[in-house]
């Protein structure tokens, strides 16, 4: 008779396995779990919408929870076999670390061959800025600040959540990640409907973006100066987690990020992260590339490694309490 496998190397097992897969297919091309939810999570806001934050807050609740429980429910059935296979199916469909780099260097590619327009055309793939008036290197920055950014959102914090409760976690925070881009952002619609969307992306993005610039301080060339800037800018940045990646990427890159960004008719005027580096230039954007390649690397290493500890400390605990008990009966 076989052993199940422990459920935490069950879990990392599939993690590795579905780390794996993002890296060599990236995002599924059709019937992408994730565009399924978001035309659920459309219909449902048809139903839902009113211009009030509780009817948001019912919107989000009702999305997150059923992906959660759905999940934990299919978990709880299968056997140690199909767990793992459900952990590295559920960590495919929720990286994006490889469509994201081969979305930036789609447009790096554009910008070497001095083609404006189809940098211009291909930027709404990566972000959501208006291309219409950026030149050659404010495309470019906003590749790198993208990258930066969707490192921790699309790699980092996935697998900060899938260490901690497995494959629900991970589908429940890419639920999460997915309502945030859907209704979280300051539209006269959203303002008050996202509102709950947006602060639970801001709780459920805290522990990863952090997790995101320490393994960028470390996979520097200069972790001395990816240190600085992310220590010094990394609160200065509007959002309570972008700044944290972004400003180790600059450091990390020596780059200077941030400035005045344009969303359709908004404009914002951000802190500048890294002041005294130089300007992005196109080649950059390879080299965020490769940064972000390895960040997510280490990310891997990192969770899978404190899942599996985890649980075994836990169990040896767990193991002395029963023999102390025994004993003492």
């Amino acid at each position: 008779m076989q052993r199940a496998v422990p459920p935490a190397l069950g879990y990392a097992l599939g993690a590795v396995v579905g780390y794996a897969a993002d890296a060599a297919l990236a995002d599924p091309r059709r019937g992408h779990p994730v565009a399924a939810f978001g035309r659920a999570a459309g219909s449902l806001e048809r139903v839902l919408w009113r211009d009030h934050r509780g009817a948001g807050a019912l919107h989000t609740a009702i999305g997150v929870g059923a992906v959660a429980l759905g999940a934990a429910a299919l978990q709880r059935r299968a056997g140690s076999a199909r767990r793992t296979v459900t952990a590295a199916l559920a960590t495919w469909t929720v990286l994006g670390g490889t469509s994201l780099t081969r979305e930036a260097r789609t447009i790096g590619a554009a910008l070497a061959a001095e083609d404006l327009t189809a940098a211009r055309q291909r930027l709404p793939h990566l972000c959501g800025r208006d291309p219409s008036a950026l030149d050659e290197q404010q495309i470019a920055r906003a590749v790198v600040e993208s990258v930066a950014e969707n490192t921790a959102d699309a790699v980092v914090n996935a697998l900060v959540w899938g260490t901690l409760a497995g494959a629900p976690g991970l589908l429940a925070f890419r639920a999460v990640n997915t309502l945030d881009a859907m209704v979280g952002h300051k539209s006269p619609r959203y303002r008050r409907f996202g509102w709950a969307a947006a602060r639970l992306d801001d709780v459920a993005g805290w522990p990863g973006a952090r997790l995101t610039a320490l393994l960028t301080v470390a996979a520097a060339d200069s972790p001395a100066t990816a240190w600085k800037v992310w220590r010094r800018d990394g609160s200065s940045h509007p959002s309570p987690n972008a700044g944290q990646a972004e400003s180790a990427f600059a450091g990390a890159l020596g780059v200077r990020l941030g400035g005045t960004l344009q969303y359709g008719e908004r404009v914002e005027h951000r802190p500048v992260l890294g002041a005294e580096l130089r300007p992005v230039a196109v080649s950059d954007i390879e080299r965020a590339c490769r940064l972000s390649r390895r960040v997510g690397l280490l990310a891997l290493g990192t969770t899978v490694a404190a899942r599996v500890l985890t649980a075994r400390v836990l169990s040896a605990r767990g193991l002395s309490a029963r023999v102390l008990w025994r004993g003492r009966i």
